[in-house]
């Protein structure tokens, strides 16, 4: 049986914000990891999770009822990976040695899994039921703003599900180089 390395990167002095060219503040802030391909992935994650939620809980809950369980588990998952995923990128922004850690660790690799399942699956099936039960409602103009909202987060949600995998795949790898 190895040794388990464990790498830390460096504090590099670029950190934080640079003010004119002079001088850099906030330099706790780790704000060179959002140009990396981990940082662009894990704020796609964010910002569409996000606007798959809002677009769900602002147009979706009047027909919460009509789309049956499909919403709440739509919900659900758009709630915990959202939440989760923020989490995760709130620490790799503000400690480097964290994106270090957790990286290399098997939670990544694991939490990306399950999510990219969770919402892939789920957006199948509120895709299912938005097209079964609430597209009727639609072309009677009673759910006329629900339906194309509704729509456009499942297949949102859809590719999140895939960027989530793109970021499964890319911990495993990076996971693996460590055992």
């Amino acid at each position: 049986m190895r040794p388990t390395i464990v790498v830390m990167p460096s504090s590099s002095s670029q950190n934080g914000i640079g003010c004119c060219g002079c001088f850099r503040c906030c330099t706790c802030i780790n704000v060179n990891f959002l140009k990396t391909e981990i940082g662009v992935v894990k704020a796609l994650e964010v910002i569409l999770g996000m606007i798959c939620h809002s677009l769900v809980l602002n147009f979706g809950t009047q027909y919460a009822v009509t789309i049956g369980s499909s919403y709440q588990s739509f919900l659900t998952i758009a709630s915990w990976s959202f939440m989760t995923t923020g989490l995760l990128l709130l620490c790799y922004i503000c400690s480097p040695r964290s994106l270090g850690l957790i990286r290399q660790s098997l939670f990544e690799t694991a939490f990306n899994s399950i999510a990219a399942f969770s919402y892939i699956t789920s957006c199948s099936y509120l895709g299912y039921a938005v097209n079964m039960f609430l597209q009727p409602l639609a072309l009677m103009s009673s759910a006329l703003h629900a339906y194309p909202a509704v729509s456009t987060a499942y297949i949102l949600g859809t590719f999140v599900g895939l960027l989530y995998s793109y970021d499964a795949w890319k911990s495993w790898t990076y996971y693996r180089n460590f055992i």
